[in-house]
């Protein structure tokens, strides 16, 4: 089971249905795919910061709501979180606030998280991290 990163999903966008990633995507079956409610509220901010603030926000409602599974900051991540936090102060590497809580709820749910910012999640102990960017989208290094 797997949980998209906010990264994955705008590349997602981007592609607009034309690329490998949406390929790949389109195999895992709906109750695999997942989406946290805090990349939804990074999508949402992105949305209304646009120029095409109605556009982005239907298409977080109509498409992207549709098509995959939300996931809270319950409880057990909140739990997974605090532990994770203190951890990572103690070795020196935080990492920001919304990514902790999103490498959480994947930690807590037993979800792969998929990311093109595998590098930043690997500080995770027992994160599972996929990189499904990296074939599909160029990035400068």
């Amino acid at each position: 089971m797997y949980l998209f990163d906010t990264d994955t999903v705008i590349a997602l966008i981007k592609e607009a249905g034309k690329g490998t990633l949406t390929a790949r995507i389109g195999i895992i079956p709906f109750h695999q795919q997942f989406l946290s409610a805090i990349s939804l509220s990074e999508l949402v901010y992105g949305a209304h910061c646009s120029d095409r603030k109605e556009y982005h926000l239907g298409m977080i409602r109509d498409v992207l709501l549709q098509n995959v599974q939300l996931v809270s900051f319950d409880a057990p991540a909140a739990y997974q979180a605090g532990q994770l936090r203190a951890d990572l102060r103690k070795q020196g590497t935080p990492i920001d606030f919304p990514d902790l809580q999103i490498a959480a709820i994947a930690l807590a749910h037993r979800l792969t998280l998929v990311t093109g910012n595998v590098r930043h999640f690997e500080r995770v102990p027992g994160l599972q991290v996929e990189n499904w960017i990296r074939s599909t989208c160029s990035r400068a290094r």
